[in-house]
């Protein structure tokens, strides 16, 4: 009988709180454009030369000519980042 008790007490405590809450703040804040952004620019650092990484690696234990395609595209896939990045930081703020 303690637990119906408790829970009758627990269920009015929620109410109460729930009549002198406002409707706005109950809302998640929505996350600021530099936190996607940043979020753009470490996927961009991570993933573009991880690719290519991976994908010259591949190519050269397939074509045999070791260590050029890794190379290569590694060095494609660091410049191809910057690039996306400096795009990235010309966008205007919302």
């Amino acid at each position: 009988m303690s637990d119906d008790r408790a829970s009758d007490d627990l269920d009015r405590r929620i109410a109460a709180a729930k009549a002198t809450a406002e409707p706005g703040e109950a809302r998640p804040a929505k996350p600021a454009k530099g936190y996607a952004q940043g979020s753009r620019v470490l996927a961009e650092l991570i993933g573009a030369p991880l690719g290519g990484g991976v994908i010259g690696y591949a190519l050269d234990y397939w074509l045999g000519t070791s260590p050029w395609f890794l190379l290569g595209l590694l060095a494609l896939s660091v410049a191809v980042a910057f690039r996306n990045i400096y795009r990235i930081s010309k966008e205007q703020p919302e």
